[in-house]
C-alpha cells in the first residue's frame, strides 16, 4: 500500500502543470488572479465595444483611467471598513445615507457656522469641518455598534433603520437645499487639476512604492527564516518584486500621462504670467489626492488586519464567535469598535465625495451601500464570516466602478446599470459559495 501511495504522489507531481507549479511556488492567491483577469476583461471589453460601435475606444485612455481612480476612492475607502463588518458576520446598510448626512454636517460647519466666527476663507475652516465630519461618523458608527452589541438588535435591522434615519436627518438639517460653495482648500481633497500632486510628486510616490515592494519581499523572507517557515524560491520572489515594482511604475506613468485641460492651463498661465506657446503646455495631473488618501487608508487597514491583535480578534470572531468569547475576547466591545471604525472611514469617504462635488447635498451617497457591500463580496469577503482581505475589497471596488463607468461611456441607461450591478453581486456571492464548498 505504501508503494502505491508513493507512486500516486509521484504521478500527481508529474501531472502538475507549469501554471499549477507557478501558483504553488509564488503562493499567489487564485482569487486575486481571478479578480485581475475579470478586471482586464471588463476594461478591454468596454474599450473595444466603444471602438467597434462608436468608432473610438474611450475606456483605456489616461483621462478615463485617471477619473476612474478618483471615482473609486470613496467606495474603496468604505469597502475597507465593510470587510471587517462582514468578516464578523454583520452588515452595514447605512453607509450611503451616513455619507450624505456627514457631508451635510461638514458643509453646514464650513459654510453656515464657522465663517460667522472665524471670517470667510480662514485657514482653519476646512480642518475643523473635516474633524467634525470624522467625529460625527465615528459617533454614529459607535452608536449603531452599541445597539447591535449591547441592545442585541440584528445589524441588518439597525443599519436598515440607519439608512432611512440618516438620509432623512440630512434633508432636515439642510432643509432640502444644496450647501455650497465649500472651502477652496477643502475642495482640493476631491481631486481635479489642482487637487493632484503633479509629475514630480507622483514620481516621488512611485519611487517610495517601489522601495516598499522590495522591503516587503525582503522582510517577509527574513521573517520566514526566523520562524523556520518554508522559503519561496529566489526566482519566485524576484518575479513578485518585479511585478509589484512594475505595477507601481506603470500606474505612475499612467497618472502622469493625463494632462490638464487647455482651458485650465490658459487660466493658470494668465494668473502666473506665463506665455503659452502655440503647441501648448503639457502639465501632468499625477496622482489625485483622493487616490493618495485611498492608498493611505489601504495601507493602514492592511497593517491593522494583519499585524495587530485587533485584526486577529476580528478574524477570530468571524470564524467562531462563541469560541472567541470563550477565549476571552470581548466580542461586544469589539463590535462597537468595528462599527465605529466603519463610521470613521465613512467620514473620510464623505470628505472625498463632497470635496469632489464641491458642495454638500443630502442625496450624496445614494445607493453607495450597494456598491460598498458588492465591492467587499466581489473582493473575496465571505458573507459566512471569517474570510476577507483589504486588497480584495479595493479590487472589488475597482471592478464595480469600472462596470459603472464603462456602461456610462457606451450609453447604457440607469436602469440597465442597476440590473448589471445587482446581477454581479448575486453572481459574486454564488461564486463565493462554490469556492468555499470546493476548498473544504
Amino acid at each position: 500500500m505504501s508503494d502505491i501511495g508513493t507512486e500516486t504522489k509521484a504521478s500527481e507531481a508529474k501531472r502538475e502543470g507549469a501554471f499549477a507549479k507557478f501558483l504553488r511556488e509564488t503562493e499567489v492567491d487564485t482569487r486575486l488572479l481571478g479578480m485581475l483577469a475579470a478586471l482586464a476583461l471588463i476594461w478591454i471589453g468596454f474599450h473595444y465595444y466603444g471602438l467597434f460601435v462608436n468608432g473610438f475606444g474611450a475606456f483605456l485612455t489616461p483621462r478615463n483611467l485617471w477619473n476612474l481612480s478618483v471615482q473609486t476612492s470613496s467606495i474603496g475607502i468604505m469597502a475597507t471598513g465593510m470587510v471587517l463588518v462582514i468578516i464578523t458576520r454583520h452588515i452595514d446598510l447605512s453607509v450611503g445615507s451616513m455619507l450624505g448626512f456627514i457631508a451635510i454636517i461638514m458643509g453646514t460647519v464650513q459654510v453656515n457656522i464657522l465663517p460667522q466666527y472665524l471670517g470667510l476663507g480662514h485657514p482653519m475652516i476646512w480642518i475643523i469641518a473635516i474633524f467634525a465630519g470624522l467625529l460625527m461618523g465615528t459617533l454614529l458608527g459607535a452608536f449603531q455598534g452599541w445597539m447591535i452589541a449591547y441592545g442585541t438588535i440584528p445589524a441588518f435591522i439597525v443599519t436598515l433603520g440607519g439608512l432611512l434615519v440618516w438620509r432623512g436627518a440630512g434633508f432636515l438639517v439642510a432643509r432640502g437645499e444644496t450647501i455650497s460653495p465649500v472651502d477652496a482648500t477643502f475642495k482640493l481633497l476631491g481631486g481635479g487639476p489642482f487637487g493632484a500632486i503633479g509629475n514630480t510628486g507622483s514620481w516621488i510616490v512611485g519611487i517610495l512604492g517601489c522601495i516598499a515592494v522590495l522591503a516587503l519581499i525582503i522582510l517577509g523572507r527574513r521573517k520566514r527564516k526566523t520562524f523556520g517557515l518554508p522559503l519561496r524560491p529566489v526566482w519566485a520572489e524576484t518575479f513578485l518584486a518585479a511585478i509589484g515594482a512594475g505595477a507601481v511604475i506603470g500606474t505612475t506613468l499612467l497618472m502622469n500621462a493625463y494632462p490638464w485641460p487647455k482651458g485650465i492651463i490658459k487660466k493658470y498661465a494668465a494668473a502666473e504670467g506665463i506665455e503659452v506657446p502655440p503647441e501648448g503646455i503639457f502639465i501632468s495631473h499625477g496622482f489625485a489626492i483622493p487616490v493618495l488618501i485611498l492608498i493611505g487608508v489601504t495601507i493602514a487597514m492592511t497593517i491593522l488586519m494583519t499585524r495587530t491583535k485587533f485584526g486577529r480578534y476580528v478574524y477570530a470572531i468571524g470564524g467562531n464567535p462563541e469560541a472567541a468569547e470563550l477565549a476571552g475576547i470581548n466580542t461586544r466591545w469589539m463590535t462597537v469598535k468595528i462599527f465605529a471604525l466603519m463610521g470613521f472611514l465613512t467620514g473620510i469617504a464623505s470628505v472625498v465625495a463632497s470635496a469632489r462635488l464641491g458642495s454638500a447635498t443630502a442625496a450624496l451617497g445614494t445607493l453607495d451601500e450597494l456598491y460598498v457591500i458588492a465591492a467587499a463580496v466581489i473582493g473575496g469577503t465571505s458573507l459566512a464570516g471569517g474570510v476577507g482581505t483589504i486588497y480584495g475589497a479595493i479590487l472589488g471596488a475597482l471592478v464595480m466602478q469600472s462596470l459603472q463607468t464603462g456602461m456610462v461611456l457606451i450609453g447604457f441607461d440607469a436602469a440597465i446599470q442597476q440590473v448589471v450591478v445587482g446581477s454581479v453581486l448575486v453572481i459574486a456571492v454564488f461564486l463565493d459559495i462554490l469556492y468555499r464548498r470546493n476548498s473544504k
